[in-house]
């Protein structure tokens, strides 16, 4: 593992919460770290207060809305074009939408497409420079709401039957499924350089639930005494970027720093390479067949 003074590092989500967190400790220790961020605002803001902290300015921002995904064809675009490789994706971007379903640019539920469509196209497209680092990791911050998951490899887009927290643990679901999935397919390829693992940083006190409404948004705030600190919820990604034993694993998921099982009926390798599939033909990218 090559020195973090030496890496390249994205991070999704990186204007607040546990992204933010991550970003800085990384930056601090030396790493050149890219802020991927909806709000050239926000980014601008964060990426003066990460430069102050870290003591150095190799602190960039690639400004992506992800559940445009237009817009992550063009931040994958712009980020080819700018750097050489890519040693360190973490996919950290996820939010809790309310009650009325909402949709995206491309007329998808934007749970699906924030949390799970725009995190999928930009790995895919990202892919060859993750290949140019000696050892990289895509690391995809799941949680434990995949037990809410109650997935419908016809039903997606959640035309029928929409419910915010339903649909939330479904895509929380799915980024674990697709790193099993891109595991096997990048050992089925020969591609040892890349590793991907996902995680539940814990029930954080963040914004994440920002966007819902109602009695969610409610809830969020009730419960928000009780969650952990972003601090405390950014350590399990930090793990997984950091240590040296966990650059030798693949496919895994985390919980406080250790490796635990997946326990939802819908996590089978068809199922994996089914939605896999699926997802290709939604973002009409075709990703390691």
């Amino acid at each position: 593992m090559a020195p973090l003074a030496q890496q390249l590092i994205l991070v999704t989500g990186a204007t607040s919460g546990i992204g933010k967190v991550t970003a800085q400790t990384l930056a601090k220790q030396g790493a050149h770290v890219i802020l991927l961020a909806r709000s050239a605002e926000k980014a601008e803001r964060t990426q003066h207060e990460i430069r102050a902290a870290a003591g150095h300015d190799r602190v960039d921002i690639l400004l992506c809305d992800l559940s445009d995904l237009t817009q992550v064809r063009k931040a994958a675009a712009e980020f080819n074009q700018r750097y050489p490789r890519l040693d360190v994706l973490v996919n950290n971007a996820g939010l809790l939408f309310g009650k009325e379903r909402q949709l995206s640019a491309q007329g998808y539920e934007m749970t699906l497409a924030t949390n799970y469509l725009g995190p999928f196209l930009l790995t895919a497209l990202l892919l060859d420079k993750l290949r140019q680092s000696p050892a990289a990791r895509i690391i995809n911050v799941a949680s434990m709401a995949y037990r809410f998951a109650k997935p419908d490899l016809t039903n997606l887009n959640q035309e029928r039957g929409y419910g915010a927290m339903r649909q939330y643990g479904n895509t929380k679901l799915y980024n674990i499924l697709f790193t099993q999935e891109l595991s096997r397919r990048l050992r089925t390829k020969g591609i040892s350089n890349v590793v991907t693992n996902s995680l539940h940083p814990g029930v954080v006190a963040s914004n994440f639930g920002d966007n819902a409404k109602g009695w969610l948004a409610k809830l969020t705030k009730l419960f928000r005494p009780f969650m952990i600190s972003p601090e405390q919820g950014a350590q399990t990604t930090l793990y997984l970027v950091t240590d040296e034993a966990a650059g030798h694993i693949s496919g895994g998921f985390f919980a406080k720093q250790k490796a635990v099982a997946v326990k939802h009926p819908f996590t089978t390798p068809t199922d994996a390479q089914q939605l896999w599939e699926q997802t290709e033909a939604l973002v009409e990218q075709n990703f390691l067949d």
